[in-house]
């Protein structure tokens, strides 16, 4: 099974329990030479910034909700594109698919999307430092997703 790092709103176990019936929460997981960025959509994606990194959550995937997982990230309309990175996760340094907005903005938060990301953020024990830096996107208003 794929490992997956989430980021965003695949941090949501529910979620994730809806899209991936099969996915399995590793735990929290950081990326280096990463940080969050809010594309023109309204979506959070990551850029490199060598001096910084991005906690998140490491699951487990089947091979079979895959496609699922790609159709909700709009891999198919070039919104997110899919790239395998290291991570550093409870059980050490390991490859992870990391979804990658096709745009890196500026942009605006979607208020839903954000209050989603953030709860998710908080259920799963990011660093309070991350969850600050979430905290901080909070949009004023917002772009919707085309």
């Amino acid at each position: 099974m794929p490992l997956c790092f989430a980021y965003g709103s695949n941090m949501d176990q529910a979620m994730m329990a809806a899209r991936c019936p099969g996915a399995k929460a590793l735990g929290v997981a950081r990326l280096p030479r990463h940080a969050r960025a809010v594309m023109r959509e309204g979506y959070l994606t990551l850029v490199r910034d060598p001096r910084r990194e991005v906690a998140g959550v490491l699951w487990d995937v089947p091979l079979s909700n895959m496609a699922a997982l790609d159709r909700y990230e709009g891999v198919g309309e070039g919104l997110y594109r899919k790239v395998q990175q290291m991570v550093i996760g409870p059980a050490g340094a390991r490859r992870a698919l990391v979804y990658f907005g096709a745009n890196a903005g500026p942009g605006l938060l979607r208020k839903d999307y954000h209050a989603q990301v953030l709860a998710a953020a908080q259920a799963c024990a990011l660093p309070r430092a991350d969850v600050a830096e979430i905290e901080a996107l909070a949009p004023t208003s917002a772009p919707r997703r085309p």
